[in-house]
């Protein structure tokens, strides 16, 4: 009986470990359309019997403003291109900080965000963080800093049934993402802690602040260059 569970048990896992590695592996050149993020936002709207309100288009990176990686790097994760999937110098620091805090900050890296966005589900259980931190590697591995930064931007939320930066410019700006300006660039990182309460389309008090210390970084943070 043990045996027959061990052999199971190591069939599913290594069914696993190639499955996994195979659907990396594909989206590291192919778009991705859908994450599970997007089907749970629907079936939500279904279930308040809400409008279906989905709007994704995937563009390359070539296609966006340059402002945009700058913008989100100064915002979410300032040493993203030096580290490997994990800032454990900036874990120290929220740690630290956290146990003054109200509310705890988390001190997830865009390429944490991008495993979470494209392969998970939102939550804070230890199962899911061990497969972020699974899924976290292997897009580091395989993908690149470039490859993550365009599936980061091209499936992040940011708005209500807004997934992507090509699709917020358009509804929110009336424009293509390439056209995005500096300060729209930096209003749009702002929104990204909740994008469904901030509204890069009216700001409010608070996010025209948080807009103007983002643009601040990204005067102070080294040029984005993919290529080195």
């Amino acid at each position: 009986m043990m045996r027959t569970i061990w052999r199971w048990t190591k069939r599913i896992v290594l069914f696993f470990f190639l499955s996994t590695v195979i659907v990396v592996l594909l989206y590291r050149f192919i778009p991705v359309y859908v994450t599970p993020l997007m089907v749970i936002r629907t079936v939500e709207q279904l279930a308040d019997g809400k409008k279906v309100e989905w709007h994704h288009r995937w563009v390359p990176i070539e296609k966006m403003s340059r402002y945009m990686p700058m913008a989100v790097i100064a915002s979410e994760d300032n040493r993203f291109m030096t580290h490997h999937g994990f800032d454990f110098e900036e874990l120290k620091k929220v740690i630290e900080e956290n146990k003054h805090r109200k509310r705890p900050r988390g001190a997830s890296t865009i390429t944490q965000q991008t495993a979470k966005n494209v392969f998970l589900w939102p939550g804070h259980s230890y199962v899911r963080k061990g497969l972020e931190a699974y899924f976290t590697v292997l897009i580091e591995l395989f993908w690149g800093k470039e490859r993550i930064m365009e599936v980061y931007l091209n499936s992040i939320e940011t708005g209500k049934g807004i997934y992507g930066v090509e699709s917020v410019a358009r509804q929110h700006f009336h424009k293509s993402a390439s056209r995005l300006t500096r300060s729209q660039c930096a209003l749009i990182a702002a929104t990204l802690p909740n994008p469904r309460r901030f509204n890069s389309a009216a700001p409010s008090g608070y996010m025209l602040r948080r807009q103007s210390q983002i643009v601040s970084l990204m005067g102070k943070i080294a040029p984005v260059d993919f290529t080195k």
